[in-house]
């Protein structure tokens, strides 16, 4: 590279950095105009991000694919090989499995079937308590942001009006312009940091939900399928989906 190109290529970064720190430097001082709500706007979305992040590790951790081993292990339980079926549960990780598992190990030490259901219920609501974790905190976000973002226009609004007042005859209408887009800065904010907070609470209730939903058809067929002719009515069933459903909520 010869020293003319060395050289464009150094003026080109320089200015990518220097466009940077000014976008920077911008930034700031919006968030500054905003006054005390954007402070606290900012710590809540600080709150926000890590427990998304949180959220999102643990769905990652908790992987996919658990129907298939789910089959699997019932299907061998069925056939009365249950050293396979534990085998093909005991390194899952999702709830489903887990729980699964866990009625098995109670029902192989000689549990009965209601102590069974109880235990397989228990652990249950505690999985998908971890999974709905903190999801109140984030919904309390979410909808405190775009209220706190309000308050802040409307305490901008009042301050560029009593500011109008003072000037009397003597009106800038730059001065009532200036305290308007400040003012209204904190309402931006305020949905910057709610809307991607409402959406992600949606996506763990829905992901919450789903786990749910597959732990009660697995413990549904584990109970009718390990009982055989002596497998529970219909309504015991649904109660029992039932207690479960509402023990979660």
């Amino acid at each position: 590279m010869s020293n003319g190109e060395m050289s464009a290529a150094a003026q080109i970064g320089g200015t990518g950095v220097s466009g940077n720190a000014e976008l920077l430097a911008n930034a700031g001082h919006w968030l500054l105009q905003g006054g005390p709500v954007v402070v606290v706007l900012m710590m809540l979305s600080v709150i926000a991000a890590t427990i998304i992040i949180v959220k999102v590790s643990q769905q990652v951790r908790l992987g996919g694919g658990h129907a298939a081993a789910v089959d699997r292990a019932l299907s061998a339980w069925r056939l009365g090989d249950r050293a396979s079926a534990s085998t093909v549960l005991e390194k899952g990780r999702s709830p489903v499995e887990r729980v699964i598992a866990a009625a098995m190990r109670a029902k192989a030490n000689g549990l009965t079937e209601g102590l069974v259901r109880e235990e397989a219920m228990r652990l249950a609501v505690i999985e998908l308590g971890a999974l709905r974790g903190h999801l109140r905190t984030l919904e309390v976000i979410g909808m405190l942001s775009p209220l706190l973002g309000l308050l802040g226009t409307v305490l901008g609004m009042i301050e560029a009006f009593q500011q109008l007042a003072s000037a009397g005859s003597q009106v800038d209408p730059a001065m009532l312009s200036g305290g308007i887009w400040e003012a209204l800065l904190t309402t931006a904010v305020g949905l910057v940091v709610a809307i991607p907070v409402v959406a992600s609470v949606h996506g763990f209730e829905r992901s919450a939900e789903r786990h749910q939903q597959a732990m009660e058809d697995a413990l549904t067929r584990f109970f009718t399928g390990a009982a055989g002719e002596h497998a529970p009515p219909v309504s015991a069933t649904h109660a029992a989906e039932a207690t479960l459903a509402t023990a979660t909520r």
